[in-house]
């Protein structure tokens, strides 16, 4: 079975979402130990890029005017998108525009750029993080109060950490999420309590198994490696990405015999988690994407989701032959691929 259709850059798998796509960390979510699932809508096209100014400068200079694109951009998913670039690159200086989307009006924009203040420890937006832990959505509230936690507020940690209890699945399954960031080893109880709930959905199940992989508890390596000999590309995904959360040498066995799927979105997951792991073994995998004609065939998002997926492996392996496939990526016509490709670049710059 093939891959559910790209969301911005969020997750792909069957059955409900976890961000406004459909269950999964796929499509792309840049990061995508970061799912983030406050709140469901259609999938859609991602956007083209048009009218916009000729990018300048050096590549790292190209790959920051990309970014502060994406974060005017009309598109939610491409805001928010652009937003986990900053965080996971730490991109400190771009910072002063994100906060403004603290405000934004599409939730998982606002939330993503919340979790974006407490992962860069960014002090200078604390006062309104502190208005957010009283916002009218739960799902704020508990991003405000993560963010706080990692401002130096510990007490702020025991308000996610109960949320994993919520009846609301999607405030139960960000709470996991945020847990599993919070790098604490103490939520690893409520987290399998969470994973073993009877009620607890599959969202819910899937964000506190990664979560807990997150927090390195290997007993949770037989549930990730279901995922991965799962009939569904989706699962598969799933299963590659939070194993390479565990990283045990284990987990990074497993991710390689993965580099042989027949989904290539498959491989090039592994190969990025691979590279995250210091280990460049999937970079034939990533260059046959430009070298085989591998897109010959596939429809316009199969595409989008291909080049997106081969991006950010080349920004986890950063070999000389596949970094020189950047510039082109920068330059592509789909605003997902772009970010992308300035995430890959923004990495890179950054060791």
């Amino acid at each position: 079975m093939g891959l559910a259709p790209p969301c911005g850059l969020g997750t792909l798998v069957k059955g409900t979402v976890m961000s406004w796509t459909s269950r999964l960390l796929g499509v792309v979510a840049f990061n995508l130990a970061m799912l983030f699932v406050v709140g469901c809508q259609q999938p859609r096209q991602t956007p083209l890029v048009s009218d916009l100014p000729p990018l300048t400068g050096d590549l790292p200079s190209q790959a920051r005017q990309v970014v502060l694109d994406g974060l005017a951009d009309p598109d939610p998913q491409i805001r928010a998108n652009a937003v986990e670039v900053i965080a996971t690159t730490k991109e400190v200086r771009l910072m002063p525009k994100a906060q403004r989307l603290l405000e934004d009006q599409a939730i998982p924009v606002k939330f993503i750029a919340v979790l974006a203040v407490g992962d860069l420890q960014y002090t200078l937006a604390k006062d309104e993080i502190g208005r957010l832990l009283s916002d009218p959505n739960p799902n704020i509230k508990i991003a405000a109060a993560y963010a706080m936690s990692k401002l130096g507020q510990a007490e702020y940690f025991k308000v996610f950490r109960n949320a994993v209890t919520s009846e609301d699945q999607t405030v139960r399954a960000n709470a996991a999420l945020l847990l599993g960031k919070s790098g604490q080893k103490e939520a690893l109880r409520v987290l399998w309590w969470a994973l073993r709930q009877p009620d607890s959905t599959d969202k819910v199940v899937l964000q506190a198994a990664e979560s807990i992989a997150a927090l390195q508890d290997e007993r949770i390596y037989p549930k990730l490696w279901s995922r991965l000999i799962s009939a569904y590309a989706d699962d598969r995904v799933l299963g590659i990405r939070a194993m390479g959360a565990l990283g045990t040498e284990q987990a990074k066995n497993a991710i390689i015999t993965m580099l042989d799927d027949n989904i290539p979105e498959v491989r090039l997951t592994a190969a990025a988690q691979l590279g995250r792991l210091g280990e460049p073994i999937g970079e034939a995998r990533v260059a046959e994407v430009f070298e085989k004609n591998l897109l010959a065939g596939m429809d316009a998002d199969g595409q989008q989701r291909v080049k997106v997926l081969a991006a950010l492996a080349i920004g986890e392996i950063g070999t000389e032959g596949l970094t020189k496939h950047l510039p082109q990526l920068l330059h592509d016509s789909s605003k997902s691929v772009r970010l992308a490709a300035a995430r890959a670049i923004l990495r890179q710059a950054a060791k």
